[in-house]
């Protein structure tokens, strides 16, 4: 079989800064003697996904599910770690990658856009698009005006037109209508049978057990489980009727205890002059950051 995405030991880690002025120091690399703190949102994630597979993304929230999202549809990247994509990715989450200040169908050029349709795609594509987003008169509004399902409505009518060979679902079928959750769902099988390769993010079993050929089961940025769709599932279900039934003090603990093994310290912030590191290096930082800094200051202050 092809494998059509391949992850090994990847980490996903954010620096936590207690000020600005500490995120700006870093760009300077002058955050010498100072360790920072790191929030390892991804820790040690390893799989191999085959070409026309629906692997479902399971997790409570804070697990990283939508960190390993970004990652596999290469909106971010990975801290450490190999990442192999194989094919053209597209992300479905509510809003994302939709401009608020545009209309609906001005997202729809700029969407199909990124996504490498030409004009001639993109008229041929809009009218089908526009239909299946079903928000009426408000496809004319900017977005920022459109509610969270029009927004997951319009992101996912987007998506499944632009004909992607990897498909990424986080979690935007959650705020739809069953009647739009339904269509979409369709269209998601239509995608299998064409052979294409999902990954669907989701709260619901349900989902998981009709759709899905094998689930992750993500947990405070571990990859828990790997495997069969019923295996998994029946694990993550237990789960959470033992966290369920947990007080509400135990539950804080047990929060608590995960999250502390996700910050670690960090000093990848020493001074490069203290190491006897590039000296041009920090030169050409402060090249580039103080025209901003001064523009911004001539902002504030009305001119």
């Amino acid at each position: 079989m092809k494998t059509k995405v391949k992850l090994k030991n990847i980490y996903k880690s954010f620096n936590m800064y207690a000020k600005r002025s500490d995120k700006l120091l870093s760009l300077f690399s002058l955050h010498s003697k100072k360790e920072t703190k790191e929030f390892l949102a991804v820790r040690d994630v390893s799989f191999e996904v085959f070409e026309g597979e629906t692997i479902g993304i399971v997790g409570l929230n804070g697990s990283g599910k939508s960190t390993l999202s970004n990652i596999l549809a290469q909106v971010i990247e990975p801290t450490s770690g190999q990442l192999e994509i194989n094919g053209e990715t597209s992300l479905i989450a509510i809003s994302a990658g939709l401009n608020k200040n545009l209309s609906g169908t001005e997202n729809i050029d700029l969407k199909c856009m990124m996504h490498g349709l030409t004009k001639a795609q993109i008229k041929a594509v809009k009218s089908d698009i526009i239909e299946f987003a079903d928000i009426g008169d408000y496809i004319y509004q900017p977005v920022k005006n459109y509610s969270s399902g029009m927004r997951s409505r319009l992101g996912f009518a987007i998506a499944v037109h632009t004909d992607p060979d990897i498909l990424i679902i986080d979690e935007a079928l959650s705020v739809g209508d069953s009647t739009f959750t339904k269509k979409c769902l369709n269209k998601m099988n239509e995608f299998k049978k064409e052979g294409k390769t999902i990954f669907f993010i989701s709260h619901s079993a349900g989902q998981m057990k009709t759709f899905c050929d094998r689930v992750i089961w993500m947990h405070y940025g571990e990859m828990k489980a790997f495997g069969s769709t019923q295996d998994v599932v029946k694990e993550y279900v237990n789960f959470t009727k033992w966290f369920n039934n947990l007080s509400q003090s135990q539950k804080k603990q047990h929060k608590q205890k995960m999250l502390k093994e996700q910050f670690t310290k960090s000093k990848v912030y020493q001074s490069k002059i203290e190491k006897g590191g590039n000296i041009k290096e920090l030169a050409f930082n402060i090249f580039l950051i103080c025209p901003l800094l001064i523009l911004g200051l001539l902002l504030s202050l009305g001119y």
